[in-house]
């Protein structure tokens, strides 16, 4: 009875926001305020036969690439543009890849999502594949052309594994522990002022680098950040040298798919799941953090899929309550000898199991010890 009343309340509420939606996107197309329109594209993965796209179709509300020299002011607007985004529904995106064209239609939020099988494997000289975007037809007057690239991962046959790590607390300082900490680290800084921890672009280099060194393992980030995010994570990693990788976020977005299994963990494990299944050959090193339940959910993906997971790194936050439940989680993996989860405060830490392990030259673990002294005095 109570799913029922749960349901009922959902499709409510799903029909009211759908029809504000409407009603909103109508008076703005009224108005001539849904111009000019851009297609966000989203870094994502896939293999020789079969590439998952997306992106979005949106009113270009003009937001710009962050400067060191940017004030709080123009953190907090650009911050409010990215959440105050005007999506276009209904509109026709045409994908190109190795000459073959492909249509799909956004969705009422202004997502498009589309499994590209190309008739000839792709060639595999590089990780990353590119796809040509382009806007062909929209509800709303297409002033000039529109388009865009999407860039899509392949890992290579000799990839030796994968990385799959979050963000928030993990890579960067956010606070996610802390609703207000969270919420300043979120609003008021930009790519330029949010700070990674110590240490972590270079372990992260090293370990794409491998043994082999041919620097092809490939990366993954799964965070709880909402896609709204996605243009500052990305811009983040770029400016810290940390490799780039796929970013999976969480749709905040309303619909009946997603209203019902939106939670953090949830989106986690499918996104990790994901991967697993779309690599069967290729094993994974975990990396996340105390603060949330990162611990909880690569427990489940190493007890679903023996085997897999390689290692996994757990950045302590320094909070008992949630360092207690990751060590029990660490006891009781260690006890079914499934694999070792490494409870760390610093980055070095990762690394010198992460060379005992054999996932990287020794000498790697000096570079990470050096980047983590550089970036402490920088904090000096």
């Amino acid at each position: 009875m109570k799913k029922k009343i749960k349901n009922a309340a959902a499709k409510t509420i799903l029909k009211a926001e759908e029809k504000v939606d409407f009603l909103t996107f109508k008076l703005k197309s009224k108005l001539g305020l849904n111009n000019p329109l851009q297609i966000v594209t989203y870094r994502s993965y896939g293999t020789p036969t079969r590439l998952y796209v997306k992106g979005r179709v949106l009113v270009d509300k003009g937001i710009r690439q962050s400067e060191e020299t940017d004030t709080t002011w123009e953190n907090l607007l650009n911050m409010y543009r990215r959440f105050e985004s005007d999506e276009i529904p209904n509109a026709r995106v045409q994908l190109t890849l190795q000459g073959e064209k492909h249509e799909i239609t956004t969705d009422v939020e202004g997502y498009f999502v589309l499994n590209l099988e190309p008739r000839t494997p792709l060639e595999l000289e590089d990780i990353w594949h590119t796809i040509q975007v382009k806007l062909v037809d929209a509800p709303v007057k297409i002033h000039e052309e529109v388009t865009a690239e999407a860039h899509v991962l392949v890992p290579p046959p000799d990839a030796e594994y994968g990385i799959i790590s979050d963000i928030d607390d993990t890579i960067v300082r956010t606070g996610a522990t802390s609703l207000l900490e969270s919420g300043k680290n979120i609003l008021l800084n930009n790519a330029h002022t949010r700070i990674p921890f110590h240490g972590v672009s270079q372990f992260y280099k090293s370990l794409q680098l491998g043994r082999n060194g041919k620097r092809n393992n490939p990366f993954f980030y799964v965070s709880s950040s909402p896609w709204n995010n996605y243009d500052l994570l990305y811009h983040f990693l770029e400016l810290n040298e940390i490799p780039q990788g796929p970013l999976l976020l969480r749709d905040f977005g309303i619909d009946e798919q997603k209203f019902m299994h939106s939670d953090h963990m949830s989106h986690k494990y499918k996104e990790i799941e994901n991967i697993l299944i779309t690599y069967p050959k290729l094993n994974f090193i975990l990396i996340g953090d105390s603060g949330q339940a990162d611990a909880a959910i690569y427990s489940e993906v190493v007890k679903n899929h023996p085997g897999r997971v390689m290692a996994i790194y757990i950045r302590d936050v320094a909070i008992e309550k949630h360092t207690r439940k990751v060590e029990k989680i660490r006891d009781d993996l260690k006890s079914g000898g499934e694999v070792e989860l490494l409870l760390v405060k610093n980055t070095t830490a990762a690394a010198e199991h992460a060379a005992d392990c054999g996932f990287i030259y020794n000498e790697e673990v000096k570079e990470v010890k050096q980047e983590v002294e550089v970036d402490e005095a920088g904090d000096a």
